[in-house]
C-alpha cells in the first residue's frame, strides 16, 4: 500500500465510484473501514490457545494407542479377506 500514488488512488476510487455508485460508496468505505479494524484486531492479537504447552503422551500411552490401531487394522484386513472369498 506504501507505492500507491496519488495516480493510482484516483484510479480505484474512479472505479469504485462506478461500480457502487455515489449513494452505496460511503457505505462500502464504512465497511471496508470496519473490516480493516478486525482483521488489524485480530492479526495482533497473541495466539491464547498456544499460551499452554503440548504435553506429550507418555510413551506407554502412545504404546497402547498404537496397539489398538494395529489391531484394528489386523481386524478390518482379516473381514476384507473374508468379504473376497465370498
Amino acid at each position: 500500500m506504501e507505492n500507491l500514488g496519488v495516480g493510482e488512488l484516483l484510479i480505484i476510487g474512479l472505479v469504485l465510484f462506478m461500480l457502487f455508485g455515489s449513494s452505496k460508496l460511503p457505505d462500502v468505505a464504512r465497511s471496508i473501514g470496519r473490516s480493516l479494524r478486525v482483521f488489524k484486531a485480530e492479526a495482533a492479537k497473541p495466539y491464547e490457545e498456544d499460551a499452554e504447552p503440548v504435553q506429550a503422551p507418555s510413551p506407554e500411552e502412545q504404546a497402547r494407542v498404537l496397539e489398538e490401531r494395529a489391531a484394528r487394522l489386523r481386524a478390518e484386513a482379516a473381514r476384507d479377506r473374508r468379504d473376497e472369498t465370498g
